[in-house]
């Protein structure tokens, strides 16, 4: 059973750090490429942060850039997603997502080119 499940969410006052963790289980997340994505109450998913199955760095929403780093574990099967400077607008619940297929160029921000999700964690930012 492919599975994956986030960890790591909570409280945290703004310009505070969370780091957030992916397990996966039943399949190698080194040959998936990787979404991270959050929804914010009333809004979209949005893409955050993602990679193809070869990548060795990742990309970042503009909203993220320079506060934000995706980082892979093969030995854990595990991703992570350290988020520092957090600030209120992050405040979201916080997905992670594999794709059998890397996807188009362009494309890999969107959530429908993902086939497996987890189940989400809530990250809210505030004093």
């Amino acid at each position: 059973q492919l599975q994956l499940v986030e960890s790591g969410g909570g409280l945290v006052q703004p310009g505070g750090s969370l780091r957030l963790s992916c397990a996966a289980s039943g399949f190698t997340l080194d040959y998936y490429a990787i979404g991270w994505f959050r929804q914010a109450p009333g809004k979209e998913r949005e893409g955050v942060s993602w990679f193809s199955s070869t990548g060795v760095s990742g990309n970042y929403a503009d909203s993220v850039k320079g506060r934000f780093t995706v980082s892979r574990d093969s030995a854990k099967n595990t991703v992570y997603l350290q988020m520092n400077s957090l600030e209120p607008e992050d405040t979201a619940v916080y997905y992670c997502a594999a794709a059998r297929r890397d996807p188009p160029r362009g494309l890999a921000h969107l959530p429908h080119e993902y086939d497996y999700w987890g189940q989400g964690t809530q990250v809210t930012v505030s004093s």
